[in-house]
């Protein structure tokens, strides 16, 4: 008998940020195989002797192959197991999905998706800011500044990413975020525009560190630290020190 499969947002791993029916399917489970930073607290929700199986990915880490982790998904739930597939974040947001999805519908499993708190909202409302504002940032953008190379993705629509009115938001960008500002400063974007830095946003470690798109590229020119991290610029994410 075919089993069942939940993909379940994590958020950005503070268990308090989860949705009713993300915990639901996290107690529900037979099977659960997560990301690591869906990790630590959110795991002691699950019922004991749930198989718990860590796939996720880190940059600068030995990984799972992305087919691997599609066919172990698939050999759980075809052994008729609850699986959940707990994803860091929203599950949607940068996170693989479509192919895991795709490995589903070719061998017959069903499968739900269990939306949750984006890091970005996370980030910005632990910084106290909104991520958009009438009139001065009235588009919100989401991209992902690191290719499967892990280099800056080619192909990036830089006129709009230097957009002045709009809050942009850089998923897996420490590394590549001062190339970015680069090009987007060949692309008209102020170098004083307000940028911030949100790490392991919602833990115990948790740091925001503001200044402008030119200091961020110098501090991370050469301290970029292991802590996941994303970046927030455009007119509201703010100046001053560390948060």
């Amino acid at each position: 008998m075919t089993g069942f499969v939940h993909f379940v947002s994590a958020g950005p791993g503070d268990a308090d940020l989860l949705t009713v029916r993300a915990v639901k399917c996290l107690q529900a489970a037979d099977a659960v195989l997560f990301d690591d930073l869906s990790a630590g607290p959110i795991l002691a929700l699950v019922r004991p002797g749930t198989d718990l199986v860590g796939v996720g990915k880190r940059a600068g880490r030995a990984s799972p192959r992305q087919d691997h982790v599609s066919k172990l998904l698939v050999d759980y739930a075809l052994t008729g197991a609850r699986v959940v597939r707990l994803k860091s974040g929203d599950a949607g947001i940068f996170g693989r999905l479509e192919e895991e999805i795709t490995a589903l519908t070719a061998a017959g499993v069903a499968f739900d998706i269990v939306p949750g708190v984006t890091s970005a909202a996370a980030a910005a409302a632990a910084a106290g800011i909104p991520l958009t504002r009438r009139l001065q940032a009235q588009r919100l953008q989401f991209i992902t500044a690191a290719d499967v190379t892990g280099q800056l993705p080619p192909g990036l629509n830089l006129p709009a990413l230097a957009d002045p009115q709009a809050t942009t938001v850089v998923f897996m960008g420490k590394r590549t975020f001062p190339a970015l500002v680069q090009a987007l400063l060949a692309h008209g974007l102020s170098p004083a525009t307000p940028a911030m830095l949100a790490e392991s946003v919602s833990q115990p470690e948790q740091t925001l560190w503001r200044g402008t798109i030119m200091s961020l590229s110098a501090m991370l020119e050469t301290e970029r630290g292991p802590l996941p991290g994303l970046i927030i610029y455009g007119p509201l994410a703010g100046g001053g020190g560390v948060g």
